[in-house]
């Protein structure tokens, strides 16, 4: 009976609602629909203190972070967090073999040690704006695809060209729910931004990709830069007259203990989602393209990491590029597993016919929507013809072997000097810029590796993409090499005037177009260009099939259920997912904790594997128990689990509590609910965080740094025992707690 007693009242203080995971990435401008819901799980800030263009609220502290993450803003000085593999690309690029900050960590102590990263930048959003009338100004619906995508293209430039207020921002128009809707979004740039301080990757990178998308996790997944302006404060190229930025909002960070139940939001920028696609979709995802990519990646991971392991330089110089291939590559491998697992095909088979009885009930429906169907049955056995082709070259030219997109630089030179019209001026200058370009791409390449990429993706491109749709180029290749591919590659590097610094700068100092032309590196990326747009042309009449049957599906759905709050697929811009701290059951009998510990990283210590090995300095903390104000009943949590539906993009987003603070730092989902682009999982779905206590217990007793934790503002409060039973059981209430 006492079991019975403690089991329910645990249940009741968690509350019911708290068992499922909260599915929606909302959009900030639109939060009105949600703020009631909100308010009722926790949040204590208003739709307007989440996002205005009025006054300063959350999404002020809110960036793109370089190209494909999420970072915010944490003091008065432009400071500003991030993931450590968001960071990771800069924080090589910045690295030696004598200088390894990948592997020893950085800290700059004052703001003359921080280190300025060429190329990066993040993003403020100004504003966000609905332009769907705009954007369709002269659509109708008798037009064909093609028609109706030059119309809307047309319009987003001059929405985009108006909004950008003749430079002064960025601005982009996307389409949302299918291009039903179109939103135009408003961004001022800012370049200058500097390394401050990243951990070990023994601590950021900590299990490595065994531990990728896993659960229990025990990763300190963060780094820190700054934000830096011209004087007037507005952005600017790197000088050392800059100043740090003075930010419209910043985040205060909240170091109290979670508790089950806890409201959490996430605030970023989610890359792609896919929650409306088809049947036929999922069934192309689980048969043909996932399984396509992962052998494509897996391939490549296994000839970079063969040469990676013959030299520490090497090794440096590819663990960018390894760790971009190998984080989808395991992120396939697990969406193919949970798609089949879940049933979800079976599921959207399910939708699809309630739709469908829905559009047969009436005749204007019918008219209107009667396609939708067979649109989508034929659009995904057409391309299924193109796929292996289509993919072969993305991950295998594209994303291939870095010679060929690298000889394709070259073609606007090319181009110039073909012109005899052409300005020496404009020559020079190209010349110039692609020695800088030469230069940058050099320091993280390695011959040996490269040539045995172009060697292994050829002879699989060979095999596995149909006769038809390989360019004559290759088919000649392997005929002239009677299928020796290592001895193609060979002789391609031999006689390639891209295969070297030294070559390209020889080059470079006497430029020819015949030279360019006649390159065999050059000729093959054209070979294998050309017949990938050949196949891109014949299929788009699929595609364009695809598109329309897409976007009908999306309306219809919304008109059969009016009073449904919809939320759009995600599209790498600002969104607000909002859930609580929370634990699951993945399996019978298996029941994961919300939170992991530092004594799990002790735990975990192989120092005859790299991913696992725990630094000196870590130990002795740990030994010591020397937490700090970090710690929490004697121990040290190191990341934490909430309900939050996130993605790719959403990486380095804060996760804060229902004042707007800081609370950690989004980095995963879990591999259980790896099918969550297409599907989210009420029971599964988990955002994985790196527990703000952790990166500051990092900060301050690890490196030192208490110039860094002197900026912020931190806030710890006692947490209060929210009071979620009747008054009759209080007394039980506390007799159970003290016990």
């Amino acid at each position: 009976m006492r079991k019975i007693t403690v089991l329910f009242l645990a249940l009741i203080f968690a509350g019911i609602s708290a068992l499922k995971a909260d599915e929606g990435m909302w959009v900030p401008l639109l939060l009105k629909k949600n703020i009631a819901e909100m308010h009722k799980m926790g949040c204590k800030l208003s739709a307007e203190d989440i996002y205005s263009i009025n006054h300063s609220s959350l999404k002020d502290a809110i960036v793109i972070f370089g190209g494909g993450c999420t970072g915010e803003i944490v003091s008065p000085e432009g400071l500003l967090f991030t993931n450590h593999h968001c960071g990771y690309g800069s924080i090589q690029k910045v690295s030696t073999v004598e200088h390894d900050y990948l592997k020893d960590g950085f800290w700059a102590y004052t703001k003359e040690e921080e280190i300025p990263i060429e190329g990066l930048t993040v993003k403020f959003l100004v504003k966000m704006e609905d332009v769907t009338g705009k954007a369709l100004e002269g659509v109708d619906d008798k037009m064909t695809e093609e028609q109706r995508n030059e119309i809307i293209g047309k319009n987003s430039q001059a929405i985009e060209k108006e909004a950008s207020e003749d430079g002064k921002y960025m601005a982009v128009v996307k389409p949302i729910f299918g291009g039903n809707n179109y939103y135009v979004y408003v961004y001022e740039v800012y370049k200058d931004i500097r390394l401050v301080g990243t951990p070990p990757s023994a601590i950021g990178k900590f299990g490595g990709d065994t531990d990728n998308w896993m659960w229990p996790r025990h990763t300190g997944d963060f780094s820190i830069f700054r934000v830096y302006t011209a004087p007037d404060g507005s952005p600017a190229e790197y000088s050392e007259n800059n100043i740090p930025l003075k930010p419209k909002h910043y985040l205060p960070v909240n170091i109290s203990p979670k508790r089950k139940g806890d409201f959490a939001m996430i605030m970023g920028n989610p890359g792609s989602t896919e929650r409306y696609l088809s049947s036929y979709g999922v069934d192309m995802a689980i048969n043909l393209t996932n399984p396509l990519i992962v052998k494509i990646r897996d391939k490549k991971l296994k000839v970079m990491k063969e040469g990676m392991t013959k030299d520490p330089a090497v090794n440096l110089q590819y663990a960018t590029k390894y760790a971009h291939t190998s984080n989808y590559w395991k992120y396939f491998i697990g969406q193919t597993k949970a798609l089949k697992r879940l049933k979800v095909k079976e599921e959207k088979q399910q939708l699809e016919a309630e739709l469908a009885n829905w559009i047969n009930k009436d005749e204007a429906r019918k008219e209107k929507y009667g396609e939708i169907f067979s649109d989508l049955q034929n659009a995904y056995e057409g391309l299924k013809g193109y796929e292996t082709a289509r993919y072969y070259f993305i991950e295998g030219i594209y994303r291939g072997p870095e010679i060929l997109r690298f000889a394709n630089r070259f073609n606007r030179l090319k181009k110039a000097l073909e012109d005899k019209n052409t300005p020496k001026e404009k020559i020079d200058k190209m010349v110039s810029s692609l020695r800088e370009s030469a230069k940058n791409y050099f320091k993280d390449y390695n011959e040996e590796i490269d040539r045995n990429l172009l060697a292994s993706l050829m002879e699989m491109y060979s095999k596995d993409v149909p006769a038809d749709q390989q360019p004559i180029y290759l088919l000649n290749v392997e005929k002239k090499y009677k299928g020796d591919f290592n001895k193609y590659a060979g002789k391609l590097f031999e006689r390639s005037i891209f295969s070297s610094s030294a070559k390209v700068n020889a080059f470079l100092d006497k430029p020819s177009a015949k030279k360019i032309a006649k390159d065999p590196a050059f000729v093959a990326w054209n070979a294998f260009y050309e017949k990938y747009k050949e196949i891109d042309k014949e299929s788009k009449q699929y595609r364009d099939l695809l598109s329309r049957g897409h976007r009908l599906f999306i309306a219809a759905l919304k008109e059969m259920n009016p009073e449904k709050n919809y939320y759009p697929d995600a599209n790498f811009t600002m969104r607000l997912t909002y859930g609580t701290v929370q634990d699951y059951y993945p399996a019978d009998a298996v029941h994961y904790d919300f939170v992991t510990h530092l004594y799990g990283v002790m735990e975990k210590e192989d120092p005859d594997n790299p991913e696992f090995i725990v630094p000196d300095k870590l130990k002795e903390l740990y030994k010591a128990k020397d937490f700090g104000q970090y710690g929490e009943n004697g121990h040290l949590i190191t990341d934490f689990l909430s309900t939050n539906d996130i993605t790719g993009g959403n990486s380095g987003s804060p996760i804060m509590n229902g004042n707007g603070e800081l609370i950690g730092l989004a980095f995963d989902g879990n591999w259980e609910a790896m099918s969550g682009d297409i599907k989210f999982d009420n029971k599964l779905q988990r955002t994985i965080n790196v527990d703000i206590r952790y990166v500051l217990f990092i900060i301050d007793k690890y490196a030192g740094a208490k110039n860094l934790i002197d900026e912020l503002t931190i806030i710890k409060e006692h947490p209060v025992i929210k009071e979620d039973v009747p008054s009759e059981k209080k007394a039980e209430k506390e007799a159970v707690i003290s016990e």
